[in-house]
């Protein structure tokens, strides 16, 4: 026997561990064992006529062989005939086979047990654990002697082998003594040798990780085991990750996942599967499973952190499932799938995917269901939450039913119950159904019968105090809804807002606050450049609390850097700038704007913004404050003292002079200055202004434009508000714009801008020649508004296209 372990074996396939395990003997081999034909030791011998035994498989190969070529049926060892091919079982020789059989294996498992430990050779180790395969191999029954014998703890020890080559065959070894069989499968279960095997799955791309894997698929067929594994810290995740690898070997992916699905008959298992993206196991729980696994899993699935395009798939998935439990379920049902409604409806793509599978109706249904059936207001808070979710996904909501008689989101009704709910209830539930409203006024198609429901119900003093409230969610809800309402309710807002009550002072102290940028900054500064402009008394209010001074200074921080924002900076910084040019509005009926725009220099300040390149707003905003300002400075240039004339001179007029005075300007005739009258001519704006002649948005060359036209404007010196725009070389410019004819509005301004121009006689000369500029005089003169066509009626004239009859024809007036 001892030179049956040498370590010249080497192990191979199946077939020849069996030819090298049957060929070690203890006891000698005796001749009558053998079988002639298959020259192994026979198993089940049979005796033919003649005598002669063989094994009988190997025998009745023989007869068919026989048989299917024709010839004569023979002894295959005498050659001689035979007359009957009956097989009489050799009863006493296999029984003796049997016992010498025995006797050989157990003094060799016995040499194998004496081999599986740590401190023997590799090669006697590895031949240990290739006899134990064999004999499990050879019969079934063995596996009990394996297990008996108290072989497995002694395989799974070889695991912490220093040699790869042992601790993998040990791994396989192990599969074999489990297979089909449940009690070894319960003895390796046994203390860590699960979390043993776990480990192996960590070694990437090797013969132990396949071999790991091969295992632990034998040990999920019991269903005892699968909690076992799936307790294993890592053991899913690792799994979960090989069955999406794509550098994993075919076969061991295809290991790995039916691994898992073995181990889906654990509810923790298929928990942990979701948890690390292997989602399908749990929806499938939710459409098939029985309804306290339906209710454990949709529980579940509503507390998992899901990515967006994983809530695509489970919206497809189970939305409507869901929405079933939703509507139908017990409370705690309707619970759990609310809940997971609320994780998967938090994505716009999703959201639109529950809306197609009718999640609305319901969600309106218990919002607004009262009495014995109503959902507890913990639970109406999810379904408001989930409503928020839907609406401002963006859809067409005035075209969707939610109600019995066909009602839609944003029918008069709808709203109104919404508006009464959010005056009735808590700021968690308030909170979402002002963003509901926020939604259904973000879009043009449905923002008009919101607004009408918040006219005829009255709503509009309860949502302004909402801007006091101290959740910051809801203050941010009801600025924002505010804010998409306002340029369809300025008025009413406005009157809300003036008073005693604070919410305007509100406002501002959010657009103070000083941490960076918010949302709710923006927002609130917004809303308030949405109010009228030309309110008056809204003004007032405003320069009483101080809101001016304020916006400047963060007006100046912005452009110095000192205040920083991504997200949020262009919407704060519009707002800021509409807000301030309100002061320009009213400079003729209010002194205390005229005072703050001196004290503030504000004129500069908005020349200095006509120059934020990439903010289209604030550039137009500038240009129209700059327009009322240079209204504003006829008004306010300080006209010379004259000093009274002398004796003689008041009698003979002959003895007076004019006297000369100096650095008077020429635009306005007086002392000016960019500061004190808002002059554009001093503060060097007319270059700035003539530079925006050229954007592309329309709407600001409109304002530039029409502040441009404020040095061209009757109370002016005209001509030399035209010297001045040749030297800033904006004649060109204005002409352009009159070509160009984008809008009406520009068309208008630039046919009373080039009107003015031409009363100049070398700019009415240098045109008259340009048939563009005639066209575009006469197309105006043709088509425009009737102000229009009388303006450029006279601009033609001024270029000789239209004969002036003023002096032919008397004046009959």
């Amino acid at each position: 026997m001892a030179e049956s372990w040498d370590g010249s074996y080497d192990p191979g396939s199946q077939s020849d561990d069996s030819h090298y395990f049957e060929r070690l003997r203890v006891e000698p081999i005796y001749d009558a064992f053998v079988c002639p034909l298959t020259k192994q030791v026979m198993r089940d011998p049979v005796t033919l006529e003649n005598g002669q035994t063989f094994e009988r498989e190997a025998i009745e190969k023989w007869f068919k062989e026989c048989k299917e070529s024709g010839r004569e049926l023979v002894c295959p060892l005498t050659q001689k005939e035979l007359k009957s091919t009956d097989l009489n079982p050799s009863i006493a020789l296999r029984n003796t086979i049997e016992e010498w059989t025995a006797r050989n294996e157990a003094v060799q498992l016995d040499m194998a047990c004496r081999s599986l430990n740590l401190g023997s050779p590799e090669s006697d180790v590895m031949h240990s654990l290739k006899y134990i395969q064999y004999m499990c191999h050879k019969s079934r029954s063995n596996k009990h002697v394996v297990r008996n014998a108290d072989l497995i703890p002694m395989i799974v020890e070889m695991l912490k082998s220093t040699s790869r080559r042992v601790r993998c065959i040990a791994l396989e070894t192990l599969q074999t003594v489990v297979e089909d069989d449940a009690d070894n499968k319960a003895i390796v279960a046994e203390g860590d040798t699960v979390r043993t095997i776990v480990k192996f799955l960590s070694h990437e791309q090797s013969i132990e990780r396949e071999e790991a894997v091969s295992l632990l698929l034998e040990l999920s067929k019991s269903e005892a085991l699968c909690e076992k594994i799936g307790s294993i810290n890592g053991a899913i995740l690792i799994l979960v990750g090989m069955t999406s690898s794509k550098s994993e070997n075919l076969s061991t992916v295809e290991k790995a996942d039916k691994t898992l699905e073995n181990l889906e008959k654990c509810e923790n298992n298929v928990r942990q599967m979701a948890e690390n993206g292997r989602l399908k196991p749990l929806l499938n729980q939710i459409l098939e499973g029985p309804p306290e696994t339906k209710l454990s899993m949709a529980s579940y699935l509503g507390e998992l952190v899901l990515n967006n395009d994983v809530k695509v798939l489970v919206a497809r998935a189970v939305g409507s499932s869901l929405i079933n439990i939703m509507r139908s379920g017990n409370v705690q049902s309707r619970e759990a799938a609310l809940k997971a409604l609320n994780q998967i409806s938090s994505y716009e793509a999703s959201a639109k995917v529950l809306i197609e599978a009718g999640i609305l109706p319901p969600l309106v249904k218990d919002l607004f269901t009262v009495g014995s059936n109503q959902l507890p207001m913990r639970l109406k808070e999810v379904s408001a939450t989930i409503l928020s979710n839907v609406v401002n996904s963006g859809n067409d909501f005035d075209l969707i039913p939610v109600g019995p008689d066909h009602q839609t989101l944003v029918s008069e009704d709808i709203v109104q119950n919404l508006l009464h709910l959010i005056s009735n209830t808590g700021p968690a539930i308030e909170c979402k159904l002002l963003q509901v409203l926020v939604g259904l006024t973000s879009s043009p198609s449905t923002v008009l019968n919101v607004v009408a429901a918040i006219k005829s119900s009255g709503a509009i003093i309860s949502l302004v105090q909402f801007i006091e409230a101290p959740q910051r969610d809801l203050r941010v809800a009801s600025i924002k809804l505010l804010q998409n309402v306002s340029p369809h309710m300025g008025e009413e807002l406005a009157d809300a807002l003036r008073g005693t009550a604070g919410q305007l002072g509100s406002l501002f102290k959010v657009v103070a606050e000083n941490v960076g940028i918010t949302e709710e900054q923006a927002a609130a500064v917004g809303l308030l450049a949405e109010l009228p402009e030309r309110d008056l008394g809204l003004t007032r209010q405003m320069l009483d609390e101080g809101a001016f001074p304020l916006i400047i200074s963060i007006v100046v921080k912005i452009r110095q850097g000192e205040i920083r924002g991504a997200r949020f900076m262009t919407p704060f910084l519009e707002g800021l700038v509409r807000v301030l040019a309100r002061v320009t509005f009213v400079l003729a009926e209010e002194p205390d704007a005229v005072k703050l725009s001196r004290e503030h220099n504000l004129a500069a300040l908005f020349i200095e913004l006509l120059q934020s390149n990439g903010l289209d707003n604030v550039q137009m905003v500038s240009a129209m404050a700059l327009e009322n300002l240079s209204q504003e400075s006829k008004n306010l240039t300080r006209l010379p003292e004259l000093p009274p004339p002398t004796f003689c001179a008041s009698i003979f007029s002959c003895l007076s002079k004019q006297p000369v005075i100096t650095g008077l300007c020429r635009l306005h005739r007086g002392t000016c200055s960019l500061k004190d009258s808002f002059c554009l001519l001093e503060g060097q704006a007319v270059e700035k202004l003539v530079a925006l002649l050229d954007h592309t948005n329309e709407k600001v060359v409109e304002a530039a434009l029409a502040a441009i036209s404020t040095l061209l404007d009757d109370g002016v010196a005209i001509e030399q508000g035209v010297a001045v725009l040749c030297v800033a070389e904006g004649i060109r410019p204005i002409i352009e714009v009159l070509l160009e004819k984008r809008t009406e509005n520009l068309r208008r301004r630039a046919v009373w801008a080039v009107e003015r121009l031409l009363r100049t006689e070398d700019i009415a000369y240098d045109v008259s020649g340009d048939p563009n500029v005639s066209t575009a005089l006469v197309d105006a003169f043709q088509h425009a508004d009737y102000r229009t066509r009388q303006i450029a009626e006279r601009a033609l004239k001024h270029v000789d296209k239209i004969p002036n009859f003023s002096g032919i024809f008397p004046n009959m007036g």
